[in-house]
């Protein structure tokens, strides 16, 4: 019966208040328990006009009584035999369906969806035209559910599954393959078939956002062929290449003027929501290794790389843990194909060569897992040690210039340090670490940006790193050799290091032993109230600590001070003998 045919019978047969009552009389034998009864009802075919007419308002009691009776029995089988029977109004049914989806919240979400996806297929199987809106409209409700679930980390969590996700994701590859084998099957690309491909498309880019951005998959020693969030993502992959998008395809061209689909709403999509869904499949096919064997084998790893460095940016640009950590992966799989200093400085033009490092630096400095701040540093490294000497002078000025972190620039002066004893062993200076480049990135390097005013507590790491290095440079660079140039700047460096350094650790010290002065002549006191004190250091208050804390951390300052400043005196005192000894040299032969 057709849906206009349907209007007519309401106008004709019956009123507003006949539906409210229909339904209500269907709920009460539900309720009562008269499902043979009702099934009869429902079959007997002197009841059509009034079930092809009002059918749909039992859908929603019907699932509900599924739903309680979670148990295989032959009333189930009724339930699910009335859901058939009163699939006989498309259109109406449709929204009907996705109403009821859209209803529940937390763990019934799931339950909701498994129950009602094989309805929902015959629904949009039996509609007469429109099919890719539907198709559209289905995923793109059935999407909005997922999001709202959990994804599940933890293998204990993949198994136990107590949201039902991963359910739902394998349920979800059934609903959507026969509408993928549709478009394959399809012997002319008409319209609606193209409607269909866009939709299809659509959701593949959401579901490679979520839940695959975040999900965590099982290795291969842990059940990876059993993994049901890596099934959903080989799946997904296999739809993109059935619909016309390969992979490779998908992932080279993004970021390119030419885009891979031509419908506006797309360059919305992707403004938005594109990048992570990028970035989510080239994990998948590098790191994971789903549909590799796709990739063309004349592919250099330095183009890899390149390629992939723009998606390593998205994921490490997140804060979620399980979404940076697969940037920490991308990046260490496209770095461990590269040979050591053979990745050209040129690359550094590109900007996300630069982004992605400095988002390794904020994993490093600002992640509260130690592992992945210690994966973060490693990567670092890796990073460095691939790029050549023009690269790793400009990637060091760059993080000097922008980390803002102590630690770190104590750890670029560190791998200066390194590549200024690598250049000394060579039989040929590298000459970005030896002359007036390497003096350019020492003017950075051996400097109080601040003066004598620089909190030398907070910069402590960064001030032994230089000083540190500044001795290495005076005991193996000759005043005579200078091959490093640091004698020509020597002025230049007591001027903006040394004596301002001499002064802030005076200023520094006077300070902290005012405070551990003031502490101690209040402490007696301190201790008959049974009080908490607070104190000012470097112009931030401490928090509430005890007395006895508050006097450790104020004498390891201290101790912090005395050791920059023997260092200092042992630089002071290197420069005054080698100076000395050149001099005598230079008389001697006169």
């Amino acid at each position: 019966i057709s849906s206009q045919t349907i209007q007519n019978n309401r106008k004709r047969y019956f009123k507003e208040e006949d539906f409210g009552l229909f339904q209500i009389a269907g709920q009460i034998c539900l309720e009562e328990g008269h499902i043979t009864q009702l099934l009869e009802i429902i079959q007997n075919e002197k009841n059509k006009v009034i079930f092809n007419t009002m059918g749909w308002n039992l859908v929603g009691p019907v699932v509900r009584c599924l739903l309680w009776n979670d148990k295989e029995d032959d009333k189930r089988k009724d339930y699910y035999q009335m859901l058939d029977l009163l699939l006989c109004n498309p259109k109406e049914l449709l929204l009907g369906l996705l109403e009821l989806i859209e209803e529940p919240s937390g763990k019934q979400i799931s339950q909701i969806i498994l129950l009602l996806l094989q309805p929902l297929q015959t629904v949009i199987q039996k509609l007469p035209n429109n099919k890719a809106y539907s198709v559209g409209l289905a995923l793109s409700t059935l999407w909005s559910q997922l999001f709202l679930l959990p994804v599940p980390y933890s293998k204990e969590q993949i198994q136990t599954d107590d949201y039902g996700l991963c359910q739902c994701c394998k349920a979800l590859i059934g609903l959507t393959k026969p509408f993928v084998e549709e478009v394959i099957d399809a012997k002319e690309n008409s319209v609606e078939n193209e409607k269909l491909k866009d939709e299809l498309l659509k959701f593949c880019l959401k579901s490679l956002k979520c839940p695959l951005l975040t999900a965590q998959f099982l290795e291969q020693s842990e059940e990876g062929e059993n993994d049901p969030l890596k099934f959903f993502a080989a799946e997904i992959i296999g739809f993109l290449s059935a619909i016309g998008h390969p992979f490779p395809k998908m992932i080279f061209n993004h970021g390119r003027k030419k885009k891979t689909w031509n419908y506006l709403e797309f360059e919305e999509e992707e403004d938005k929501q594109l990048a992570d869904s990028m970035a989510s499949l080239a994990y998948l096919v590098f790191v994971q290794g789903i549909s590799i064997d796709q990739l063309p084998m004349v592919l250099s790893p330095s183009y890899l790389l390149q390629f992939n460095v723009g998606h390593i940016e998205v994921f490490l640009q997140r804060t979620e843990e399980s979404v940076f950590s697969k940037g920490l992966e991308l990046l260490e799989n496209g770095l461990l194909r590269i040979e050591d200093n053979s990745l050209l400085y040129q690359y550094l033009e590109i900007k996300s060569f630069l982004t992605a490092p400095q988002g390794l630096v904020k994993v490093m400095t600002l992640c509260p897992i130690e592992t992945l701040r210690k994966k973060g540093l490693a990567m670092l490294q890796l990073y460095i040690n691939k790029l050549d000497s023009q690269g790793k002078y400009t990637l060091f000025r760059c993080l000097l210039n922008t980390s803002n972190h102590s630690g770190v620039e104590a750890f670029i002066i560190q791998n200066i340090k390194n590549r200024i004893d690598m250049s000394f062993k060579k039989t040929q200076n590298d000459k970005w670490f030896t002359g007036p480049q390497l003096i350019s990135l020492l003017d950075l390097v051996l400097s109080l940006p601040e003066g004598a005013e620089m909190d030398l507590l907070q910069n402590s790491d960064r001030i032994m790193a230089s000083l540190n290095l500044l001795r290495y440079l005076i005991i193996k660079d000759n005043e005579n050799d200078n091959q490093t140039g640091v004698w020509t700047e020597l002025g230049k460096i007591e001027n903006n290091f040394l004596k301002p350094l001499h002064t802030g650790l005076n200023m520094s010290k006077a300070h902290y032993e005012a405070e551990i002065k003031n502490s101690q002549e209040n402490s007696q006191a301190i201790q008959k109230s049974k009080d908490l004190c607070s104190i000012t250091v470097g112009g931030e208050k401490m928090p509430n600590i005890p007395p006895e804390m508050q006097l450790q951390v104020l004498h390891s300052a201290l101790f912090t001070f005395d050791l920059i400043e023997s260092v200092l005196a042992r630089v002071e005192e290197l420069i005054e003998i080698k100076t000395k000894s050149t001099s005598e040299e230079n008389t001697g032969i006169k």
